[in-house]
């Protein structure tokens, strides 16, 4: 098959969450914007918020979990945002920036569950099959579901007949679950995972809706998967990749969707990646046949 590569990680804040962001702070009143912008996020929603939030002169506040890699954290702040660390994962760090939303006013701008959001989200897509129309499956990281929402949504109204597949780790398959049930070796949410990116217990309302009615499959791969596959970006594509977006390259390599795929397209969703980890990813990696 032939492979293309969508680069998120070379996005301004480092992954496709800018598109999101800024979608949605755009489309905010003056006076909205005076009450500040609020946010919960592991680290690419977050570098989006406050990015968007400097361009239009909008004090930020972003919670997120205590754990983040501190490359997403001084991102984070290098936007100008205050940043809080509270909660052990995402589902507790919102509960956290809701609390404080409610209490200041602030605007929240949600990481997934939004409808501008995810229109944002979709505009990856939409270049995918302008770049390429000739792509016939395309594969997407899910945490929340907000970028795999929008690709349902621009793919299937244009191009209903190209196969859209969501990619999860099997320790962090909440949507997985929702759609599929506990079967094909899906477990309950464990919660730990190198693809921190997509670790998210409770995927969106509205994004669940969207993907339940269109997606065409859910699938997993294991955490080894996952860190072979940074590897194999690092070694073969010299570009360093963050656990969410090797989770849709590793399920390309590892031969996890269908063999009548013949032009696929990967959203490399972001590159915002702890390299102290990298010798996590050397002990953890299989050995994977590498095309020549």
């Amino acid at each position: 098959m032939q492979v293309f590569l969508k680069m998120e990680n070379l996005q301004k804040t480092g992954s496709f969450k800018i598109r999101g962001a800024m979608n949605k702070v755009s489309q905010l009143t003056d006076g909205e914007c005076m009450r500040g912008l609020i946010a919960a996020s592991a680290g690419n929603h977050a570098q989006g918020v406050a990015y968007a939030g400097r361009v239009r002169n909008v004090p930020v506040t972003i919670f997120m979990p205590i754990g983040t890699p501190v490359t997403k954290v001084n991102a984070t702040k290098g936007y100008g945002a205050t940043v809080k660390l509270v909660g052990q994962n995402f589902d507790e760090t919102y509960v956290a920036a809701r609390e404080e939303q409610l209490r200041t006013g602030a605007n929240f701008i949600h990481p997934f569950d939004d409808l501008d959001v995810i229109e944002g989200q979709a505009t990856v897509a939409l270049e995918m099959l302008q770049q390429r129309p000739e792509i016939d499956t395309i594969i997407v990281p899910a945490g929340g579901g907000g970028l795999l929402a929008g690709t349902l949504l621009a793919v299937k109204s244009i191009r209903p007949d190209i196969q859209v597949i969501g990619v999860q780790s099997i320790n962090a398959s909440a949507i997985a679950i929702a759609c599929k049930g506990i079967a094909d070796g899906l477990i309950p949410f464990q919660g730990k995972t190198i693809a921190e990116g997509i670790n998210v217990k409770i995927p969106g309302k509205l994004t669940m809706s969207i993907i339940q009615s269109h997606v065409d499959d859910m699938i997993t791969v294991t955490e080894q998967e996952i860190a072979t596959a940074i590897l194999f970006m690092l070694e073969r594509e010299k570009t360093l990749i963050e656990g969410a977006g090797a989770a849709a390259v590793a399920a390309v390599l590892n031969h996890h969707i269908p063999s009548t795929a013949k032009n696929v397209g990967i959203i490399v969703s972001g590159g915002n990646f702890d390299i102290s980890k990298l010798a996590d990813c050397q002990q953890m990696s299989i050995q994977v046949p590498l095309a020549k």
